[in-house]
């Protein structure tokens, strides 16, 4: 039986409808609760490692004394050829464990914006035409070495990555479900400036009740593709 091992940075961006994948396939489930200052897992533990976001960075070490020990555990899993998932921050933690630079942005990317197809990869051939994607960020990554570009949107060229079959990062946020959505509002209402690419609360909710049905098919999809190239 898949091993399933999350790590969730902040009590409001939880594994979302990543967890519902989970359980449809009757997989094991394991949580390290970085906020509850639990300990990560040893590599032997899981097959499969899904790291959540967070509003902290990459390079905030200093601030957050796990940061080094979480990036250690990342480093690990990709060694040991783990089936690997990064979410936003956990994107950013992929790619800076894989020698890419994070930095922040020049745009702040929020709300629901369309996401496209980089390549003819079996992964971003799924989207829908007019696929709106969930986003919240301010921070972007290079594409590491070796790693081939999979998504992008017009704010972001970065919006996801598979670097040897086996790691898949995305910048965007395929988990949401409205309860996640509203924790995210909930706390990150200062962020919801006046720019470009950053939508405001009441156009979110509306926005939402438009794209949200179209969330987890294409998780499901993108997860279950994704194990599949993995094994290849």
């Amino acid at each position: 039986m898949m091993r399933v091992h999350f790590i969730q940075h902040v009590p409001f961006e939880n594994p979302g409808t990543l967890l519902q994948w989970v359980k449809k396939k009757e997989y094991q489930i394991h949580i390290t609760r970085v906020f509850n200052d639990e300990l990560f897992p040893a590599a032997d533990s899981y097959d499969l490692l899904i790291i959540m976001g967070g509003p902290m960075g990459v390079h905030q070490e200093k601030k957050f004394k796990w940061m080094t020990a979480e990036k250690n555990c990342i480093e690990e899993a990709i060694s040991e050829k783990k089936w690997v998932l990064g979410i936003c921050l956990g994107a950013q933690l992929i790619a800076s464990v894989l020698g890419a630079g994070v930095f922040a942005h020049v745009e702040q990317e929020i709300g629901w914006w369309p996401i496209y197809a980089s390549t003819n990869h079996p992964l971003p051939n799924l989207l829908t035409p007019n696929f709106h994607a969930f986003h919240w960020h301010g921070d972007t990554f290079d594409l590491p070495h070796m790693a081939q570009q999979l998504f992008y949107s017009n704010a972001c060229s970065q919006q996801g990555f598979i670097y040897d079959n086996h790691v898949l990062a995305l910048q965007f946020h395929p988990e949401i479900e409205m309860h996640l959505l509203l924790q995210m509002l909930q706390h990150g209402k200062h962020e919801l400036t006046n720019t470009s690419y950053v939508q405001s609360e009441h156009l979110i909710i509306k926005q939402t009740e438009k794209f949200l049905p179209d969330q987890f098919p294409f998780l499901q999809e993108l997860m279950n593709r994704f194990l599949i190239s993995a094994e290849q």
